[in-house]
């Protein structure tokens, strides 16, 4: 059986009175990469913080390495890399003299993972971290997570700042660098289609609650947009195994993992009048719209 590297259990967390959610269990199994998605405000930026211990849920526990994050000894919480949105660095040094800084730090220290991706990105090692772009900047606190060379890395929104050719690039070589070396990662981003490219497993979550989580590629194949043509008066359709149904003129759409032998049911005995009904698959984008809604 897979060993578990992170696992929560029945969090529940408020801001003041404002629930951001209740009885929040996943875990994310060691050597893959689990992507968090949801829409701003739906507390994945809360998670983190409280896997890193920095917030106390109202309820529930958090585990990493089988110790409570709560009570996390020194030894395992150094196998844990962390970067937070907002990629804050020591401006006044040269990308040389911030790598030697930081390897002071962490005996297991990857000196050649730092500079490998250094040299991917074409950043000159003499020059200033003042000097340098927000995604510049992004991708040095980036290879400076790599060369701590932990078990697990926590990434917040990690693409922040990087253009679309440096974040194609960095993807490629985070989800090699993982494998080869059987990292786990847990990360969040606001830009969907990175998460296609680069994680095993994902959690979508709504407000207060996870919608799902499963291996991306099952969820690719097994999610379905179904569109088709109305007739006449629509009433409204009810089933808690559809998502989000909605009719602009005569064209309608909903989403489901049913087959379209259960759509056609449905819409048969609601009494729609229908025609031309379609299945279609999507990306991990359109399929995180179809579960969440569009706004």
């Amino acid at each position: 059986m897979t060993d578990k590297v992170i696992e929560c259990k029945n969090l529940t967390h408020y801001y003041g009175k404002r629930k951001i959610y209740e009885d929040l269990s996943f875990d994310v199994p060691k050597g893959r990469i689990l992507g968090l998605l949801g829409k701003n405000g739906t507390g994945k930026t809360t998670t983190i913080n409280i896997l890193m211990g920095y917030l106390k849920p109202r309820a529930g526990q958090c585990e990493i390495f089988g110790e409570d994050i709560q009570h996390i000894s020194p030894a395992t919480r150094a196998r844990i890399a962390l970067l937070l949105e907002g990629h804050i660095q020591y401006a006044f040094m040269t990308i040389e003299k911030i790598e030697k800084y930081y390897s002071a730090f962490y005996p297991k220290w990857n000196r050649d993972a730092y500079y490998e991706l250094m040299n991917k990105l074409k950043v000159a090692p003499h020059q200033k971290i003042a000097n340098m772009s927000c995604g510049q900047r992004s991708q040095v606190a980036l290879g400076l997570i790599l060369a701590q060379n932990a078990d697990l890395l926590v990434l917040d929104d990690f693409s922040l700042g990087l253009d679309p050719g440096y974040r194609r690039l960095f993807i490629e070589y985070l989800h090699e660098y993982a494998k080869a070396e059987t990292k786990t990662i847990f990360l969040t981003s606001h830009i969907i289609q990175d998460m296609e490219r680069l994680v095993d497993d994902c959690i979508i979550m709504d407000y207060g609650r996870i919608l799902v989580q499963q291996p991306v590629a099952q969820l690719m194949s097994t999610f379905r947009r179904y569109t088709y043509r109305v007739e006449g008066e629509q009433p409204a359709l009810s089933s808690d195994k559809i998502y989000h149904p909605s009719v602009i003129r005569d064209c309608a759409e909903l989403y489901s993992f049913e087959n379209r032998g259960y759509v056609e049911r449905l819409l048969q005995e609601a009494g729609i009048g229908y025609s031309d009904l379609r299945e279609e698959t999507m990306n991990l984008e359109d399929i995180f719209i179809g579960l969440t809604g569009k706004y």
